[in-house]
């Protein structure tokens, strides 16, 4: 039961928890119709129909309807709608309806598409049962779908090393758990994870494990710890000198997520580059930090090695 986003240990429902999710750009379009005699639709042209302009009141009840969605349908999550398009076709025996919806969030936008759609051709439904009580509503369905991890399309899974640096996991003192939690992440995601090592803070341990891994071949390299402000905090310091490109693009990605769930991420040092054609990313040593990067990189940093090998942008 704990593998199913939508019930807990015990079963019982639960909402998503997309708190951990960027916010990016997400767009669903749906579509259906609603079947009708022609000489229903004539008058509703003529404007013959008792209750008035069907057409507008069916697409102002499905503006509204997709802004009510999470009250409607109980595990959605209350979302910040930018933009509510809904259309219509009149066919000779039918009205095609279709809406698009646009929001900036963590999650998606496909259950206000296709509630907007739902109630539009209830709308016209009741504005036209006084004259027509053959009308059927069908068809409903998700046309498109854009935004979050859904609109990185990469089949590309880059051959993987993951290195956590900290003195007390190495001496056995501690266990590790950021390491873990980005093995796992990246296994889940298709990678390969060649190999996965733990060393103490020693430049020389930290510096021949990278130097090895690049020379292997290894195309994504992602180290855990040593990028605070302690004295033995030395991966940056170990590792920047060797980069052949920075990847800028990749450290503001990550530290503007990690600055938006706590402030305290302003003092990481964590950073990314190339050394030849091998990706480095240095992360912290939490175990959030893990996470958080798993959302940010996943999968937007497998494009990466599409434009290595000549892909475009």
């Amino acid at each position: 039961m704990a593998d199913l986003s939508h019930l807990d240990e015990d079963g019982d429902v639960r909402m998503v928890d997309v708190s951990a999710k960027p916010s990016t750009m997400r767009t669903a379009s749906a579509s259906g119709h609603i079947a009708m005699k022609p000489e229903t639709i004539k008058l509703l042209q003529k404007g013959g129909l008792p209750k008035g302009n069907v057409l507008t009141a069916a697409k102002i009840a499905g503006i509204q309807a997709a802004k009510k969605t999470a009250d409607l349908i109980p595990l959605c999550h209350q979302l910040n709608l930018a933009w509510i398009d809904i259309g219509f076709v009149l066919e000779d025996e039918r009205i095609a309806v279709n809406a698009t919806v646009k929001t900036k969030e963590a999650t998606g936008v496909e259950m206000e598409a296709l509630t907007a759609v739902t109630v539009a051709a209830l709308t016209i439904y009741d504005m036209c049962k006084a004259v027509d009580t053959s009308m059927e509503i069908g068809a409903v369905k998700l046309d498109t779908k854009a935004g979050g991890k859904s609109d990185i399309s990469t089949g590309y899974k880059p051959r993987t090393a993951i290195l956590v640096v900290s003195d007390s996991v190495a001496a056995g003192k501690a266990v590790d758990r950021s390491g873990s939690v980005l093995r796992k992440g990246f296994e889940s995601a298709g990678c390969p994870v060649e190999a996965f090592k733990l060393v103490a803070d020693e430049p020389a341990d930290i510096g021949a494990s990278v130097d090895r891994w690049v020379r292997e071949g290894v195309e994504l390299v992602v180290t855990s710890g040593g990028t605070g402000l302690g004295s033995r905090d030395v991966t940056v310091e170990t590792l920047l000198p060797k980069f052949t490109r920075r990847l800028q693009g990749v450290e503001q990605a990550l530290f503007q997520w990690g600055q938006g769930k706590i402030r305290t991420a302003m003092l990481s040092r964590l950073t990314a580059g190339m050394i030849g054609s091998s990706i480095v990313i240095c992360l912290p040593g939490s175990t959030s930090a893990a996470k958080d990067a798993l959302e940010v990189l996943v999968p937007a940093i497998f494009h990466a090695f599409d434009m290595i090998q000549g892909g475009g942008h």
